[in-house]
């Protein structure tokens, strides 16, 4: 009983990456337009130190948008803070610490954040690990779901009060999460989130990308219902040439390397949906949307499920400690 259920999200997996690159291989990557300056407008980049969330933050610092990079490794995140002053010297961008695998790093950088008095037009929910063997988070969670679901869920909480007020009706603040196609074969299993009965890291890792566009989902109907000027949108990347792919099996990683030349996007191509999500125009009031190679597109069918989404935000909150009640009020 054991092996077919830990063989069937790995076939799954590969199933989606298959038909993600044969998109790729007959579809060109978007194309970020030029979009209006974003003087004064202050951004937050998880992950921003390298691959997509460095093309990110690069991106927005070029348009005028105060960025901070939101990163484990100071090491790393000061030397993309140099690399994009040394190519924008006028771009303000700094880095700030923050590991999502630690509940009370979270809590620090918020506090941090918001003793500087600074406003919030952007957050960009953009860190993430892939296919990790099993392992927990300081606070005891299975790595991908506390990583990459509950690290995010809890930041934007906590910073949720900063994006209403830096909101208005006619120039809304924006939330971008990060998502990918392994979400449409992700089962979310609210008896077992930590993956402990049967520990599959292709299980575990598309799950926490499935609880992330439905955490999207139901955070914009709250935010919709109560008049908040906060936008969410979740994006999909697509499959692009970054470190995400390291822990690939040696095989895995033999097949990938000229298969990611010839068919993976670029990290820049990679970020250009989350550029167009936090910066275009046209994104100006619109929320709840699945994005992918700059469209608009259906997710899967769970994601849409409300009562599964609402199950999943009250067991979050649960889980980090936040209320369940009325968040709004924050």
């Amino acid at each position: 009983m054991r092996l077919p259920t830990l063989i069937l999200p790995v076939l799954k997996l590969y199933l989606v990456g298959l038909k993600v690159l044969l998109y790729q291989l007959f579809n060109k990557s978007f194309t970020v337009p030029v979009f209006p300056k974003q003087n004064g407008r202050v951004a937050i980049v998880t992950g921003g130190a390298k691959g997509m969330g460095y093309e990110t933050a690069r991106h927005l610092t070029s348009l005028g948008m105060h960025v901070v990079i939101a990163g484990n490794s100071e090491e790393e995140g000061l030397a993309a803070v140099q690399k994009i002053r040394e190519e924008n010297k006028k771009g303000k961008v700094e880095f700030q610490f923050l590991d999502l695998a630690s509940l009370k790093s979270i809590h620090q950088f918020v506090q941090t954040f918001k003793g500087r008095g600074l406003p919030l037009h952007v957050l960009i929910n953009n860190a993430g690990v892939m296919l990790v063997p099993e392992s927990q988070t300081e606070d005891g969670f299975e790595l991908h779901l506390g990583l990459n679901y509950l690290g995010h869920f809890l930041l934007t909480n906590l910073l949720l009060d900063a994006l209403k007020r830096s909101g208005s009706h006619d120039s809304c603040t924006r939330i971008i999460t990060v998502s990918s196609a392994t979400h449409y074969v992700g089962v979310l299993n609210l008896q077992d989130l930590q993956s402990r009965s049967c520990y599959s890291a292709h299980g575990a890792y598309a799950q926490s990308k499935l609880a992330l566009v439905l955490f999207s989902y139901y955070l914009q109907q709250k935010l919709t219902s109560k008049g908040f000027p906060v936008m969410v949108n979740v994006v999909d990347p697509g499959m692009v040439n970054t470190d995400l792919y390291k822990n690939l099996c040696t095989p895995a990683q033999l097949i990938k390397r000229p298969v990611a030349w010839l068919l993976f996007r670029t990290p820049a191509e990679g970020a250009s949906t989350a550029i167009y999500a936090a910066a275009s125009p046209a994104m100006e009031g619109v929320g709840g949307c699945y994005l992918y190679n700059g469209r608009r597109t259906q997710s899967s069918t769970t994601s849409y499920d409300e009562d599964l989404q609402a199950q999943l935000w009250r067991q979050s909150c649960a889980l980090v400690g936040l209320p369940v009640g009325d968040w709004s009020a924050n």
